[in-house]
């Protein structure tokens, strides 16, 4: 969940990157904890993504650059990328498990390959495009 926090956090923040915007504003948006989010925010802003501002009307704002950041890098602060399933066949030498292992790293290659083939920069394009949703009424 961290990680679907922080990618929608960056692709708010870096949509408009002059714009400041607290915790809860992106929570409620999104249906997420703001506390949560919070400890998101602040992982991403140790990383350099988001600083912090504070006072009266502080909140977060991006300091990435969005076409230059990838899904990969928001990606890996908050989960290994990598098959767990490839870890558990290492002491699996048959042939069988051997062959597994080899298909679940080109998996995970082509994962990581295209994850990082896509800047913030697209994201942003691509939702842009995106149908709006229609307000609950």
């Amino acid at each position: 969940m961290a990680t679907r926090h922080a990618l929608f956090a960056v692709l708010e923040l870096a949509a408009q990157p002059e714009r400041q915007m607290s915790a809860a504003e992106i929570a409620v948006k999104y249906g997420i904890s703001p506390n949560h989010l919070a400890k998101v925010l602040r992982t991403l802003g140790r990383e350099g993504f988001v600083e912090a501002v504070r006072g009266v009307g502080g909140g977060y704002r991006f300091a990435g650059n969005a076409k230059r950041t990838n899904l990969l890098d928001i990606i890996r602060i908050f989960e290994p990328v990598g098959s767990l399933e490839a870890d558990e066949l290492a002491d699996d030498n048959t042939s069988e498990g051997l062959a597994l292992r080899r298909v679940l790293k080109e998996i995970d290659d082509t994962a990581r390959a295209t994850l990082s083939s896509i800047s913030l920069d697209t994201m942003l394009k691509l939702v842009s495009r995106m149908p709006r949703k229609a307000a609950a009424s």
